[in-house]
């Protein structure tokens, strides 16, 4: 991955909230790419998390293999998270994949360290666009955690709990109406937080495009 690497890339990754100590600035589609080339090896996936290097972890994510993942696995991988590219990458890639995801949910909300936090509602958001044999009840299941998540100011929490809301709204008209419902909810907590949480859901969840679709 060292020849694909591109320090001006490293430099602008500041802009974007994600640390530059540890890469080497390969694109996501030079990296995707590499991916499909390698194909699913658990082994290496392993080992490429292990470096400790960005674009490795990002690539692990990509060619791990979901039935080979322990629990333990995820659990110290969610650990080592530490921005929100890494997180977003492995949960969508990778976790939502695997036996303990719906789990997964519920247990790394209630955490405290921000990027566990961020996952669990990670892994609500990717689950309403990937799962989609899992039943409504399921996902209203999630609405007390979001809850509890909408007063948390930090940026990269409040930013998954809105997602969060915004794809289990877009998932059907039933959710639709919980999510804008929930949304409503969230806003009379009255944190900056949830204010904004609530605002940014409630225009997308009753956008007309939106709307006509789940019709």
């Amino acid at each position: 991955m060292k020849n694909e690497g591109d320090l001006e890339k490293v430099k602008g990754m500041e802009r974007f909230g994600i640390p530059s100590e540890n890469a080497l600035g390969v694109s996501m589609p030079v990296t995707r790419n590499l991916g499909r080339k390698i194909g699913k090896d658990h082994k290496l996936a392993l080992a490429l998390w292990d470096t400790g290097i960005y674009d490795a972890r990002i690539l692990a994510g990509l060619v791990d293999e979901p039935a080979k993942v322990t629990e333990s696995q995820l659990e110290r991988w969610a650990r080592d998270f530490d921005s929100w590219a890494v997180c977003d990458g492995t949960c969508s890639n990778l976790f939502d994949k695997t036996p303990w995801a719906y789990g997964k949910c519920f247990d790394w909300s209630a955490k405290e360290k921000e990027f566990v936090r961020r996952a669990g509602y990670v892994m609500m958001a990717v689950l309403s666009v990937h799962d989609k044999k899992r039943p409504d009840a399921d996902f209203i299941k999630f609405f007390p955690s979001i809850k509890g998540g909408a007063a948390d100011n930090r940026n990269f929490v409040r930013k998954a709990v809105n997602w969060a809301v915004r794809q289990i709204g877009k998932r059907n008209r039933k959710l639709n109406a919980a999510a804008i419902k929930l949304s409503k909810e969230i806003q009379k907590q009255g944190s900056p937080s949830a204010r904004w949480i609530a605002a940014d859901a409630l225009r997308e969840l009753t956008n007309p495009k939106i709307q006509a679709r789940l019709k």
